[in-house]
């Protein structure tokens, strides 16, 4: 699963690097057809992350992943052969949500396979998820130094087939029966056996006698268990809801950093590729190492304080950036890359581990699909926030966007404990109490 997960990435990795050039010299889009394509692609992948969940409550994840890679493998195969905006709009839309579905699978997947050990499982995948994309990325910086029409169209054949030998991986793949899977702190014990139906011979049933020596709750198998649904539960749409600024550092990164220093500092441009190599070496080596300082409820509560701070102190690297020369700006810029790094690493473990705790077992899949949104959200929200009004807005704006995700990381925290308190069973709340306490 894991090489499965490295193979998409890679594919991923070369569509990131390719397409935008790809759209505007083999396809001749104009500037503002991309942005709106890839907007409306972003809105559409919005979708992937709750279908996903809800299909995966009904069907076997494994499947369901496969069709995924395959639907992107035919919507790619498709780019190939479009020429015009309005060809090219539906075919990226559909592959943004089947992209976004994907994703949401491999989460359901890992928790599934991995139970207690998810958040090991999460830091492995986030690992070989970054190798592969960085892999991805240098084969695309070969394509992109020829720079013909044959080779950014070679660079998309490419991701596509990254999707066929993902989904020949996951079907290669077994995944377990979600009723014998543990999940850390679902289970309370042995389910109880169903009880036998009443005879049909007895003509007469009467009640049961009040007190009866063995009282058998005969109405408890009888009437199951509604089955919770993630959009009328507030509490987690609340946390759904504030993750999506939790999730800011990718904007931040990929969007923020590259053009403030362009356009408001003196760093030399060849700085921007470094921020990327950066951002790949610091999350496979330290992916794992962070994964097991966040484990558990008390730890991923904290690692979202943790977050908030770091992005404070990435903002505000970012707004002094502005002040030295060009030596200063350099220094500065790339404590921001590392720090904005640091907080990706805290918020992709505890965002991960806190969607899995606050979702109830007996529908964890539409939980996690809902909760998977906050990514998408932010791919599209974040970008114009960050230009239109931060990066518009100077230094200062900077150090508000830093100050307001450090108060909702707070925010945050408190809601998630206090959600984690009444998941909690009655005999376990005072573990429960100590185990989030400050």
């Amino acid at each position: 699963m894991l090489l499965a997960l490295a193979v998409d990435r890679t594919g991923s990795g070369l569509w990131a690097a390719s397409s935008v050039l790809y759209l505007t010299f083999v396809t001749h889009l104009s500037a503002q057809q991309i942005g709106v394509l890839l907007g409306v692609a972003g809105v559409a992948g919005i979708a992937g992350s709750p279908l996903a969940g809800r299909l995966a409550g009904r069907f076997p994840v494994r499947p369901l992943l496969i069709g995924c890679h395959l639907l992107r493998l035919v919507t790619l195969a498709l780019v190939l052969m479009c020429d015009g905006f309005d060809a090219l709009l539906p075919v990226v839309a559909v592959t943004y949500l089947g992209d976004r579905a994907a994703k949401t699978l491999e989460m359901l997947f890992a928790t599934r396979t991995a139970g207690a050990r998810r958040v090991a499982y999460q830091a492995l995948s986030r690992s070989a998820a970054n190798a592969g994309y960085g892999l991805g990325a240098g084969i695309a910086a070969l394509g992109l130094a020829v720079g013909t029409g044959g080779a950014y169209r070679a660079l998309i054949l490419g991701n596509a087939l990254s999707f066929l030998v993902a989904a020949v991986l996951v079907w290669r793949t077994n995944e377990p029966r979600e009723e014998t899977v543990e999940v850390a702190g679902a289970a309370n014990g042995p389910r109880p056996e169903p009880q036998p139906e009443p005879l049909r011979s007895e003509p007469h049933p009467q009640p049961l006698p009040h007190p009866h020596p063995h009282p058998q709750p005969l109405s408890q198998p009888q009437r199951p268990a509604r089955r919770a649904s993630p959009w009328r539960d507030r509490g987690y749409l609340t946390f759904v809801l504030l993750d999506i600024p939790m999730n800011l550092d990718d904007s931040v990164l990929g969007v923020g950093l590259p053009l403030w220093l362009v356009n408001r500092t003196s760093a030399p441009h060849a700085l921007v590729p470094v921020f990327l190599v950066i951002n790949t070496v610091m999350v496979v080596a330290l992916q794992i190492s962070v994964s097991a300082r966040a484990e558990g409820p008390r730890r991923a509560t904290r690692a979202v304080l943790l977050y908030g701070g770091l992005m404070f102190v990435c903002c505000a690297f970012l707004a002094v950036a502005t002040r030295g020369g060009t030596w200063v700006a350099t220094a500065v810029l790339l404590a921001a890359a590392l720090v904005v790094t640091l907080a990706e690493l805290m918020r992709s473990v505890s965002s991960w581990e806190l969607a899995v705790l606050l979702a109830p077992e007996n529908a964890r899949a539409e939980y996690l699909g809902v909760a998977g949104m906050s990514q998408s959200i932010q791919k599209s929200a974040g970008p114009p926030l960050l230009t239109g009004v931060v990066m518009a807005a100077g230094p200062a704006g900077w150090l508000v966007l830093g100050a307001l995700v450090a108060g909702l990381s707070a925010v945050q925290r408190r809601a998630c404990v206090r959600r984690l308190r009444t998941l909690a069973p009655p005999a376990a709340q005072g573990t429960a109490r100590a185990a989030t306490a400050p």
